[in-house]
């Protein structure tokens, strides 16, 4: 499931392109339909032309409104930048820009609204030329532009069609095993309760879990999960999640805060972090100034240590000790925006190193400095789990080479990612860094191997008296390469999480059972083929009498084999004939199929048919009007 978001100057278009790319209009507050304008963050959904299932966050674009967009533009995998026609680049798209640029979006898409109101082509191009320019240096330098009019309708297929692309080649956000769902509202449903939205990161939550609210540390228990309003019993990382809490009213939570499930999260007000300045700011950033922070959906009024200089010029980088007067959530790599409380203005963000440093930092510690720099190049094991979430299944001497680690290196990051069970042996088990033994992240393992296991459990679900689901159903429905779909059922079955049996994969403990009704259907249907065993009922006959689920389940349990499209026999009597059959042509060296319909008292209705599978299966061959057991190879 993934999230997109939107962004852009005021009245660009942004609210009413999703409602008609989604039939809702996102505007949910009075005074937003009233004023015409976004205040709040609205949402809602749509089905590819893939069939991939994607949310949209409306934010708003008004200046007085920035602060909310914040709330809503950090969780999302792809953008798309609103620019009206008849409008151009505005002060608000430049922010909104440099803020996607910040937080490091890189997938999006330019969409140019508005163009009914625009007759002449040669204004369209100049608009298109003047936005790529604004675009240049940033993550979104290369992202397509696609010229659209919510009104007629012009350009929205096409728009579906780009997006769908776009979201093609983004990887899914990764399951690390530590739920946290920033919230970004909260509200209460008569017979429900409490109920909190948020776009989920970084682990999965389920239906019964029980949870935690940060900073508050409120406990309660999940007692329903929706996804574009379908319930579900477990919600996946990157969704937008509807989240009923039992045990907390309404009052006690609020946006900003932070569902999470216990003992992987602690809240900070001291952060230790990278910065980067805007290049078009107002002033150098100085030394104690008190700003804003945002990230996920809180805010803190902050004040920034700077360390390693007396100030930062618009444009520069740095490092940055951030002291918040309220605690917020946050981990290493995190995203943040600051901002100038007054006047208001964006003034830079960057990455979070350390959410939970053990004191104040002397200001210009050439030690800590250094430290700061290696931490942003990311640890070794940090490096190594990059590289294997980017390759899928891989060696680790592949591995090991994308990141470009020496031995001695890459050999103590494994050594830290296999006690910290953090890397899956698909196969072999030589950890050293030349090593051909395939590995994969275990989150990336983790996610998968849920995902298979609830599509077999779905299926079992569906159709309980078959086998299993068919390999290749299954792989089309992951998605994944036939490489990555063929090693992870290898491993499960390894592990004796999940059966494979050839053209089928079953969870393990997954049995056909008949109830009453259909056990009474199959005993009468084999007394039919008891009383006259090589002249049963026809395969239409049996489904007619028993179903076609039951007939089917029949096969798959071995007591009934089928020879033709219409012609099918108890196993036991099937194998009576094939062993009549091969017995008489050992002693007379051939059999004709007038002969074996005499031997079986029966009809060339189910003979021929019998014949013609015994070709087929390599027992026997025909020459001329009789069949001859096929010869052995040498």
């Amino acid at each position: 499931m993934r999230v997109i978001g939107t962004a852009g100057h005021v009245d660009h278009g942004k609210s009413t392109l999703i409602a008609a790319l989604t039939g809702t209009h996102p505007d949910r507050l009075k005074e937003e339909r009233e004023r015409e304008m976004t205040i709040d963050l609205g949402f809602g959904w749509l089905t590819l032309p893939g069939g991939e299932e994607i949310g949209i966050v409306d934010v708003p674009g008004h200046r007085d409104f920035i602060e909310n967009m914040l709330s809503g533009i950090g969780g999302i995998d792809a953008a798309l930048l609103i620019v009206a026609a008849d409008e151009g680049v505005m002060p608000q798209t430049r922010e909104h820009l440099a803020i996607l640029d910040l937080l490091q979006i890189e997938k999006g898409i330019v969409v140019l609204t508005k163009t009914d109101l625009i007759q002449d082509a040669g204004w369209l191009d100049l608009v298109e030329s003047d936005v790529h320019a604004s675009l240049k240096g940033t993550t979104l330098q290369y992202a397509p532009c696609v010229r659209v009019s919510a009104r007629t309708r012009q350009g929205l297929d096409a728009l579906l069609s780009t997006l769908d692309g776009i979201l093609q080649e983004t990887a899914p956000r990764p399951d690390l095993g530590r739920p946290r769902l920033p919230i970004d509202r909260v509200f209460s449903i008569a017979g429900y309760g409490t109920v909190v939205t948020g776009t989920l990161t970084d682990g999965r939550l389920k239906t019964g879990d029980e949870v935690q609210v940060l900073p508050s540390r409120k406990q309660g228990r999940i007692r329903g999960l929706q996804t574009h309003k379908q319930k579900e019993e477990t919600a996946q990382p990157g969704s937008r999640t509807a989240v009923n809490i039992s045990g907390l009213a309404v009052e006690e939570i609020s946006r900003g805060e932070v569902v999470v499930t216990p003992n992987h999260y602690l809240a900070t007000r001291r952060i230790d972090a990278f910065f980067r300045h805007l290049p078009d700011a107002s002033a150098p950033l100085k030394h104690g100034t008190e700003v804003k922070l945002f990230t996920g959906t809180s805010e803190a009024i902050t004040k920034l240590r700077l360390l390693g200089a007396e100030s930062l010029n618009p444009g520069e980088k740095g490092w940055v000790q951030l002291e918040l007067r309220e605690p917020v959530v946050v981990v290493r790599g995190d995203r943040y925006i600051l901002r100038r409380p007054s006047p208001s203005e964006t003034l830079g963000g960057g990455i979070v190193l350390d959410p939970h440093p053990k004191s104040r930092h002397k200001r210009f510690d050439e030690m800590v400095l250094k430290r700061f720099e290696s931490m942003l190049a990311g640890s070794p094991a940090d490096l190594l789990i990059q590289a294997s979430l980017a390759l899928g299944p891989a060696s680790i001497k592949d591995v090991v080479s994308r990141t470009q680690l020496d031995a001695e290196a890459a050999s103590q990051a494994l050594d830290e990612l296999t006690a910290e069970k953090r890397l899956v042996f698909l196969a072999g088990s030589d950890l050293s860094s030349g090593s051909d033994s395939l590995v994969m992240a275990a989150s990336a393992y983790e996610s998968l191997s849920v995902k298979i296991e609830e599509l077999l459990r779905q299926y079992h679900k569906q159709f309980p008296l078959r086998r299993g689901m068919p390999r290749e159903e299954l792989k089309s429905k992951l998605q994944v390469s036939p490489r990555l779909f063929n090693v992870m059922i290898k491993k499960l079955s390894s592990e004796g999480g999940i059966l494979e049996g050839g053209t089928w994969v079953a969870m393990s403990g997954h049995e056909i059972r008949f109830d009453a009704r259909q056990q009474a259907a199959v005993n009468k249907l084999m007394n039919q083929c008891a009383s006259n065993p090589f002249s049963p009922p026809t395969l239409k006959e049996m489904q007619t009498a028993a179903g076609e689920e039951v007939v089917a389940a029949l096969f798959d349990l071995g007591e009934l084999a089928q020879v033709s499209p219409e012609v099918a026999f108890r196993k036991s009597d099937y194998d009576v004939m094939v062993g009549r059959i091969r017995a008489h042509i050992e002693q007379q060296g051939q059999i004709s199929v007038a002969e074996a319909r005499d031997l079986f008292n029966t009809s060339r209705k189910y003979i021929l048919p019998l014949m013609e599978h015994l070709d087929a299966i390599g027992l026997t061959v025909r020459d001329g009007d009789f069949r001859r057991l096929k010869k052995a190879r040498a």
